[in-house]
């Protein structure tokens, strides 16, 4: 029968020699082995119920309660609260992320955000900054959810809105005309990124657009400045009418 000392266990467990010194000073976990000169070791069982001890520890469980449903539980009863914590932590963690692509995304669009505006769009409620999507039928619904990208998202599809949003800023920023070449170029662009998200569907392009343009407390959209909005407008307006007069 293997057997491990205390000094062993802490090693191989990487838990402190006072730990389990302390488990065995309030009875939580006592070796169960003494040999003749009274030094004491660890079994396997020992060893298994250290195991739960941890887990059940991980689920901030005080060591009082560790100690009343210690032996009331089965381990896969143990696991199974383990998997369902790391579940809550990892739904945590995955919105932390998104939380913080959010911000990165604004930075890109307008970095002139103050901390206050950044901090209010990213802690919004889901529901909140979900509302836009009431005003659709249920079938255009489950497509909008499919298709439409997100602040929070990595993709290359997000990536380029943000991209056009910062040029179009720069452009205002630096007096650049939306009938210049730059902004038939943002039109272009703009247009094409539209119909491959929309997957060419000007009916839907249009009636997002006319949501697009009401108050973000409205829809719960990234706000954009009326003054973007007039630049896409004057930009694909003015690209449109040069190519029907070709």
């Amino acid at each position: 029968m293997n057997r491990w000392t205390t000094g062993q266990v802490a090693k191989e467990r990487n838990i402190s020699v006072r730990t389990l010194r302390y488990y065995d000073q309030i009875s939580l976990l006592t070796p169960s082995y003494k040999d003749e000169n009274g030094r004491r070791y660890y079994s396997e069982e020992d060893l298994f119920k250290l195991e739960k001890i941890i887990i059940l520890k991980t689920l901030s469980l005080s060591l009082e309660d560790i100690q009343y449903v210690l032996d009331k539980i089965s381990y896969k009863q143990i696991l199974v609260s383990h998997h369902n914590h790391l579940q809550e932590q990892l739904t945590k963690l995955q919105a932390n992320i998104s939380n913080t692509v959010s911000l990165i995304n604004m930075l890109d669009i307008d970095e002139s955000l103050s901390w206050e505006q950044i901090s209010y769009l990213v802690q919004r409620p889901q529901e909140s900054s979900s509302k836009w999507i009431d005003y659709f039928e249920e079938d255009e619904r489950q497509f909008l959810k499919e298709v439409m990208p997100s602040l929070e998202g990595g993709d290359r599809s997000t990536q380029k809105y943000v991209s056009l949003l910062r040029r179009i800023e720069l452009c205002i920023k630096h007096r650049i005309s939306p009938e210049s070449e730059e902004g038939n170029r943002i039109a272009s662009e703009l247009m094409d990124l539209s119909n491959d998200t929309f997957k060419g569907d000007e009916g839907l392009m249009d009636k997002f657009w006319e949501i697009r343009r009401k108050p973000s407390e409205e829809t719960g959209l990234y706000p954009i400045s009326e003054e973007v909005l007039e630049f896409i407008e004057r930009c694909i307006s003015y690209q449109q009418s040069n190519n029907k007069s070709r």
